[in-house]
């Protein structure tokens, strides 16, 4: 089996800007700036045929490169706060590019993402943290803004699971924007 998502890299001269917001929430545990990302669709796990299946549907998908920028912060979990994370600004193109990748895991039978999209790059997951002190947290940050960058491909990741230590993703392919 293998557990599979598809997403954007985030460039690497962004991940400095990004690091330098993990401080400051205590029950973060801040996520390693090579598993930075931005989730397209989350398939989970598959079998080898349905995971080939997939990157078969993935590289029929045509869209051209676009510009992204991260501007702001957010968290999940309304009530019990379970992540924080850096706002990805909205665009037709990237909804469409999710919205595809939506459209490939339902053309193999799975059940439809049932959460709106959101893009964003996971900065921490939390582990008891405060509703108080994650609304700080974004507060403190809300006005970060990084400069626009170009999507011009993405990936699809597999995630391993690591005891004590977070989740490794190793792209497992690689499909260029056109």
């Amino acid at each position: 089996m293998y557990r599979l998502f598809a997403a954007l890299p985030v460039p690497e001269d962004l991940w400095e800007g990004l690091t330098a917001l993990q401080d400051g929430l205590p029950g973060a545990s801040w996520r390693p700036e090579e598993n930075f990302h931005i989730t397209l669709r989350f398939f989970g796990d598959l079998t080898h045929r349905q995971a080939r299946d997939l990157d078969d549907l993935l590289g029929d998908i045509h869209c051209p490169p676009f510009d992204l920028s991260i501007e702001g912060t957010g968290w999940f979990g309304r009530r019990e706060p379970s992540a924080v994370w850096a706002r990805v600004r909205e665009s037709d193109e990237l909804r469409s590019l999710s919205a595809r990748c939506e459209q490939a895991a339902r053309r193999l039978g799975f059940e439809p993402d049932r959460r709106p999209f959101t893009p964003h790059v996971t900065l921490a997951y939390l582990h008891n943290a405060t509703l108080e002190d994650t609304r700080r947290w974004v507060e403190t940050h809300h006005a970060y803004r990084s400069g626009p960058f170009t999507a011009d491909r993405f990936h699809l990741y597999s995630s391993h699971a690591a005891k004590g230590r977070p989740s490794r993703y190793e792209a497992e392919a690689d499909y260029v924007l056109e």
